[in-house]
């Protein structure tokens, strides 16, 4: 059972769709997101495309917050180009995000029908990396 949370961040999806629009062009960037930090703010990245599985823009984003300093985030949003708007996680992202991030909320589906929802329940029954971390120490 999916555990939905009442607030979406609408300030949040409006930065990864104006990341989108302005920023993603033609096939290496097709893909924005926006993560919002603990402390606040927002940090926006784009998908790096190439044929070898460059990185989603969800990837890309934990490095950018991490290079501003934003190590911990609370909520993420990706958003495709050419107006598809909100885009779930893939697999992997989820996977990474889950593993940096075990209580981040993901906002989720599309058009009036978008809503945040934890990342556990995006990949349930999941195996957590920092659990095996933490076991080792």
């Amino acid at each position: 059972m999916t555990t939905q949370i009442q607030h979406v961040d609408h300030e949040l999806v409006q930065a990864a769709a104006h990341i989108a629009r302005t920023r993603c062009r033609g096939d290496n960037h097709t893909m924005a997101a926006a993560g919002r930090a603990r402390d606040g703010r927002i940090v926006t990245a784009v998908n790096a495309y190439h044929f070898t599985g460059g990185p989603c823009a969800e990837l890309v984003l934990i490095g950018a917050a991490a290079a501003q300093g934003a190590y911990e985030l609370d909520t993420i949003v990706a958003v495709g180009d050419r107006d598809r708007g909100v885009v779930p996680p893939c697999g992997r992202c989820r996977q990474a995000l889950l593993d940096y991030f075990p209580a981040l909320k993901v906002i989720v589906g599309d058009g009036e029908r978008i809503r945040t929802v934890l990342i556990t329940d995006l990949l349930p029954a999941s195996y957590v990396w920092a659990d095996h971390q933490l076991a080792a120490e």
